[in-house]
């Protein structure tokens, strides 16, 4: 099952309330905001994930999506507003 981060009703954030361990079932409760990375749509992330496993360069992702650097950057560019805008 995939972790909801958004509200059905209004569309904001969700923040996790409750955690437990699958190995002894120990549960923590609370009101515990979601990373910044976390707070991403799923595309997101895995574009994230996939220029961590690129070693950091847009050069190799734009290659493997076969896309142009430049598409690729502007891809980088308008993400990277998004995190800083998730992070205020």
């Amino acid at each position: 099952m995939k972790l909801p981060i958004i509200c059905p009703s209004c569309d904001h954030t969700l923040n996790v309330s409750q955690m437990t361990c699958p190995s002894c079932a120990t549960q923590v409760n609370g009101d515990y905001e979601l990373p910044t990375l976390l707070k991403l749509n799923r595309e997101e992330q895995e574009f994230v994930l996939n220029f961590f496993l690129s070693s950091g360069s847009i050069k190799e992702m734009a290659k493997q999506a076969e896309l142009s650097y430049p598409t690729m950057r502007n891809k980088m560019d308008d993400l990277i507003e998004r995190v800083k805008k998730l992070q205020n």
